[in-house]
């Protein structure tokens, strides 16, 4: 089974649960979000919306699965440009329970896979905080390499705050 795959509308009510669960354990690494955003009404809102730009082809959203087949993350290769870029950047989130397991690296090499080979991407860039060394780890064990540090790049937790930037090109 692959680790990833595109989400689909009748995830709605898993990722609903997750995102109740793990509301506090992904604050610090999240925009700040909506009261309706961890609703029914609001995940469905989010997916319709993610699903209608991937027709579009300017995103790729997939869930993050567990052994079991279910789904315990989110993954996207988001702002997807062709012309002379082709490239895109890639973001992720597990549920704090399957956090630990190598579901995270699995995930991002799969994603990694897809952007190279099916979308025929030259790179693929991702960004963590300053302190998320679990995810800066994740990047690193599938090749990324940093290339810089950009100030002020998101807003997360409600304060614009500083990443770092990976990136990884696609030698084929």
């Amino acid at each position: 089974m692959k680790p990833t795959r595109l989400v689909m509308i009748d995830d709605v009510p898993a990722l609903t649960e997750l995102m109740r669960a793990n509301r506090e354990f992904l604050a610090p690494w999240e925009p700040t979000r909506s009261e309706e955003y961890f609703t029914l009404d609001g995940q469905l809102s989010a997916i319709e919306d993610i699903l209608n730009r991937s027709v579009q082809g300017t995103v790729l959203p997939h869930v993050i699965l567990d052994a079991s087949g279910q789904v315990v993350g989110r993954i996207t290769l988001n702002g997807i440009v062709r012309g002379p870029f082709q490239s895109c950047s890639m973001g992720y989130w597990l549920a704090e329970a399957a956090t630990g397991r190598g579901l995270a690296t699995a995930a991002v090499g799969h994603m990694v896979e897809v952007a190279f080979t099916e979308l025929g991407l030259h790179r693929v860039q991702a960004e963590t905080l300053l302190h998320n060394l679990p995810s800066q780890r994740v990047l690193e064990r599938n090749g990324f390499v940093r290339i810089g540090m950009a100030p002020k790049y998101l807003r997360i937790a409600g304060e614009w705050q500083d990443h770092i930037l990976f990136q990884l090109l696609n030698s084929g």
